[in-house]
């Protein structure tokens, strides 16, 4: 477990390997926090659930970090509200490094003589951590995408290409278990193993690829509310949508897009991504097909093995029957977001190395896309599919 948390923990940094301190505190939007707070919320995590309860004559790093770093809790106290993250100067980068290796160096003392309970939270605390990690990354690009200078912070591909075409697998109608049935981790929300019946259906072996969402823009997808739920027809119209997050025009009218290594001409066989589930949904619409459910993406998952987009399903996000949440503070961590979200299924580029398994969920409003989202499709059953 020792080996465990310390390599995670260095992960965290490792990211930010390419950042100037300016780049630490950056928060254009109440969705993304900055680095700093990212790196500072996880500490708090392990110092408010573990330390401070389990280590006898634990002292706090500092007393208004409780404050400054808790995220939603709730009934841990009063805290900085969400959209005020980026405001705050103070502590410095290089204090909140320290915060992590004062924490870190009791957390290994802690180790020592860790009873399991310490255990089950350390793991808690860990998938936490690679979460944060994630959208780390994710709010890093966003608030760096603002800049005109197309910095790059991070060699990473984020266009992998799709050699083949797309072929859709047909699975029989049947009785399947939904659910975490496996040893090992895993979230509250993916408990509850259950029986669903599904229909027969088709569902394709690969995502929706950039070429093909051109094909889209250019036959005036964002521009046709035939298309689009209601709600997602006034969200193009009052944001002036018109492509994916991070799409621009070049003076040649060819596509490119910002990423974390800077921006690059668009790679059309790679998955369309940074979409919002509005567009996911027309776009289904526009080609005659649909969304999988959350439980034909896990029972096709389990089959054919895939998910390297974080991928809208048109389920929402509720709890499966028998759903208990966890007793304290830590019931908090996802039983209070089941309502107007929509799940997605799979992982994503910007996911830590074995943090990912069929029966994760993710979950986020229909209108934001700053994550790795991406879509696959269904066919509609009885209905014709259209050659576009």
């Amino acid at each position: 477990m020792q080996q465990k948390y310390l390599s995670i923990r260095q992960a965290s940094l490792d990211l930010c390997k390419g950042l100037e301190p300016e780049d630490f505190v950056l928060q254009p939007i109440e969705d993304v926090s900055p680095t700093k707070w990212h790196l500072a919320h996880t500490t708090w995590f392990f110092e408010n659930f573990i330390l401070k309860k389990h280590l006898l004559n634990y002292s706090e790093f500092h007393p208004q970090f409780a404050y400054l770093f808790n995220s939603y809790y709730e009934s841990e106290g009063h805290r900085t509200l969400r959209h005020q993250r980026g405001d705050l100067s103070r502590p410095t980068v290089s204090e909140v490094f320290a915060y992590r290796a004062y924490v870190d160096e009791h957390i290994n003392t802690l180790l020592l003589n860790a009873t399991e309970e310490v255990k089950t939270l350390l793991e808690l605390g860990l998938q936490h951590e690679q979460q944060h990690q994630e959208l780390l990354l994710t709010d890093l690009k966003y608030s760096l995408a603002l800049n005109p200078m197309d910095v790059a912070v991070l060699d990473i591909n984020e266009q992998e290409g799709q050699a083949k075409a797309a072929e859709f697998l047909h699975l029989p109608e049947g009785i399947f278990e939904i659910g975490f049935k496996d040893k090992g981790f895993c979230f509250d929300n993916e408990l509850g193993v259950h029986k669903v019946f599904l229909q027969e259906f088709e569902i394709s072996d690969s995502l929706i690829t950039n070429r093909e969402w051109i094909v889209f823009i250019e036959d005036q997808g964002y521009s046709n509310p035939l298309l689009w739920h209601s709600e997602g027809w006034a969200w193009v119209k009052n944001n002036n949508i018109q492509a994916p997050l991070y799409w621009e025009k070049t003076r040649n009218n060819d596509w490119s897009v910002y990423t974390l290594n800077g921006r690059k001409p668009l790679n059309q066989e790679s998955p369309a991504t940074h979409i919002s589930w509005y567009e996911a949904s027309a776009f289904a619409e526009w080609r005659g097909m649909r969304l999988p459910t959350e439980f034909e993406w896990e029972i096709a998952s389990a089959k054919y093995s895939w998910g390297k987009r974080w991928e809208w399903t048109v389920s929402a996000y509720q709890a499966y029957p028998g759903y208990e949440k966890a007793a304290g503070a830590l019931g908090e961590y996802n039983g209070k977001f089941m309502v107007n979200q929509m799940v997605l299924r799979g992982a994503s580029i910007a996911t830590p190395d074995n943090h990912s398994r069929k029966t994760y969920r993710n979950f986020f409003h229909p209108h934001l896309r700053w994550q790795f989202t991406g879509l696959r499709l269904c066919k509609k059953t009885n209905s014709s599919v259209s050659k576009k």
